[in-house]
């Protein structure tokens, strides 16, 4: 898996162009950027590129435009925000192909930035059009990769690009593949995963794939309803997929044969409708009363995932243990964040948008050893699927 990075190539006075994900949340009306956190994760690369001398070419996208330009969707809020986190200008551009593009480009001044317009306001480039990645490659001598989030979509500006001119990993891309990579091959251990999240259909195939890996899988939210229901109980109103009752029963007895330890929720947070307000009580996983739905997990559980990753030496965590959207139902997971940023001694990796954002609000993320800026794209890795982005650089 190890690619060639930033510091393999000569950049002084070329023009470079780096893929990034900045496919962050804008304020509906003022178009502000809510989370920058993908944005500071790239200033690492961009900083390096600068110093040497660079003339840097960022592309993105942002959103789902579906190939037709959307204003709402326009990268221009998003290249304030990074001028400010780089104290520097940021050029923009009204498209990512084309003469406008092709002067912004070909006029830049080393250590200069030019940020284009969204990808996706082109068919083309979820299309992985030819035409459309020998357009962008134009543009530039060198391609960087440091969009780990898009890394499993083989789009114009992931794989088509590198086809047509010299292809490395950027230093973001570089730590995401060391930290998960190091994690499927040679993990320190005990090595334990935790797995979270709303459906059990979207990671079902990671879960398998972990079960040949670990020797701890601690599975909570709405995905671990599957489990319990596939054991007998009641699990009420609460989201279930029926269709994948006997692959989760497959799961735990794999689970039992290879004598690795699998929990799943004892005591969870129960609700009567699904909204923040909704009464709620914390009930034993025999008691959940019928017409009411499972929110969270409870203290009991937390406390017995806790004892669980105790000396653990390699913990992978992807989806959160509730609710989150609803603050009164992210306890279990803001208890659990906690719980394995205190951890000693031990590599903890961290992936997935909605389980990022629980350790950004409580202010731990630098607990961590590595927060991942991609989720699906952690989660195939995790799966042991190769990612179009990643194949398409050049090999170490």
């Amino acid at each position: 898996m190890a690619k060639k990075n930033i510091e393999s190539v000569a950049v002084a006075g070329k023009r470079v162009l780096v893929r990034v994900d900045y496919n962050v949340p804008l304020e509906p009306e003022s178009g502000n950027v809510l989370d920058d956190t993908r944005i500071k994760a790239t200033l690492p690369t961009i900083e390096y590129l600068r110093e040497k001398g660079a003339k840097l070419i960022l592309a993105s996208h942002l959103g789902r435009p579906k190939g037709k330009r959307e204003p709402s969707l326009s990268l221009s809020r998003v290249g304030e925000r990074l001028a400010e986190l780089l104290g520097s200008p940021v050029k923009t551009t009204s498209c990512c192909c084309g003469p406008e593009v092709q002067e912004a480009a070909h006029s830049l001044e080393p250590g200069e930035v030019l940020l284009l317009e969204n990808l996706r306001f082109h068919a083309e480039e979820e299309e992985n059009d030819p035409e459309y990645a020998k357009a962008l490659a134009s543009l530039a001598q060198v391609y960087v990769n440091d969009a780990f989030g898009a890394a499993h979509r083989a789009h114009a500006s992931t794989e088509g690009v590198a086809r047509y001119l010299p292809a490395v990993a950027g230093l973001l891309m570089e730590r995401e593949l060391a930290f998960l990579g190091r994690a499927m091959v040679d993990p320190e251990r005990p090595y334990a995963a935790i797995i979270g999240g709303a459906k059990i259909s979207t990671k079902m195939a990671v879960l398998e794939s972990l079960l040949e890996r670990v020797d701890k899988l601690l599975i909570g939210g709405g995905m671990a309803n599957t489990f319990l229901k596939a054991e007998g109980f009641n699990v009420g109103e609460s989201l279930a997929e029926d269709g994948f009752l006997e692959r989760a029963r497959q799961v735990m007895a794999r689970a039992k044969e290879k004598r690795v330890l699998l929990l799943l929720p004892t005591d969870v947070i129960v609700a009567d409708e699904f909204a923040a307000d909704a009464q709620a009580k914390r009930v034993s996983i025999k008691d959940v009363p019928d017409g009411w739905r499972i929110m969270d997990v409870g203290e009991m559980t937390v406390n017995v995932f806790a004892k669980a990753l105790e000396g653990c030496k390699t913990v992978v965590w992807n989806g959160p243990m509730g609710v989150i959207e609803f603050g009164s139902f992210a306890h279990g997971s803001h208890r659990l964040a906690g719980v394995v940023a205190n951890l000693k001694g031990a590599t903890t990796i961290l992936g997935g948008g909605e389980t990022a954002a629980v350790v950004e609000e409580l202010g731990i993320a630098s607990r961590f050893s590595h927060v991942s800026t991609g989720g699906g794209a952690a989660l195939e890795l995790l799966e042991g699927r190769e990612l179009p982005g990643v194949a398409a650089l050049a090999d170490a």
